[in-house]
């Protein structure tokens, strides 16, 4: 048996190219979300095209970016 996290290499890109091969896995993982915004992604990926899983993960990176920053008064 394999206790290990899944770890699925993205596709390569330009952009990707420079990025390590730690940075490039990704891991599976499981969330709770809201029956409507499910949906809402789900039409948004089919009227894309985009994966729900790029917008999920875009969607990550925004929230990781917005708090991921030093009181100013520190």
């Amino acid at each position: 048996m394999h206790d290990a996290p899944m770890a699925v290499p993205v596709a390569e890109n330009t952009d990707q190219e420079l990025m390590t091969k730690a940075e490039r896995e990704v891991v599976s993982t499981h969330v709770l979300v809201e029956q409507d915004k499910v949906e809402k992604l789900r039409e948004l990926s089919k009227r894309t095209r985009i994966a729900q899983s790029e917008y999920l993960r875009e969607a990550v990176d925004d929230l990781l970016t917005k708090y991921d920053h030093k009181p100013e008064n520190d």
